[in-house]
């Protein structure tokens, strides 16, 4: 049965190679699809685009629709939007998943050519639960054929409301 909850989320993610981190605090929807699996859907915050050369003040703001399918097993994240990027990791541990990579052509159409696809080895994943998820962490590798990319950490932190 499906079942929808809401609640504040802290989702970070860094890179402990290179000086690169990111942090989203926003409202969830947390929707527990089976025992142990559960979707998170959250919106980020709205920022800017400015890929198309335009700084005016009154230039389109590009929300990002962030989907997370997470288990004690596998974590898939996918980030959609408006904007010229688009991506889907996949994460499950001791494994090489595939992280994809969409850019959008300056005309907006998004083809086979504008795919750029690489691997990640995931060393470290552990969700906590109490029986709704709590805490995520993912430790993972980049990687492009034979050179490393750096290694990242993506933590998910949930309060209960």
């Amino acid at each position: 049965m499906l079942t929808e909850h809401r609640q504040p989320v802290c989702l970070s993610w860094m890179s402990l190679n290179s000086p690169l981190w990111s942090v989203v605090e926003a409202s969830a929807a947390l929707y527990e699809k089976e025992p142990g699996r559960y979707h998170v859907v959250l919106t980020e915050p709205l920022f800017m685009d400015y890929s198309q050369g335009e700084t005016s003040a009154d230039q389109a703001q590009q929300p990002h629709l962030l989907w997370l399918e997470i288990s004690p097993y596998r974590v898939i994240m996918t980030m959609q939007g408006n904007g010229s990027i688009s991506y889907r990791h996949f994460w499950e541990q001791g494994v090489y998943g595939i992280s994809r990579y969409w850019l959008r052509s300056q005309s907006g159409d998004l083809g086979m050519s504008d795919q750029m696809r690489l691997r990640n080895y995931t060393r470290h994943l552990k969700l906590i639960s109490d029986p709704q998820p709590r805490h995520l962490r993912v430790e993972y590798e980049l990687w492009t054929e034979n050179l490393q990319l750096g290694h990242y950490v993506l933590n998910l932190e949930m309060q209960s409301l």
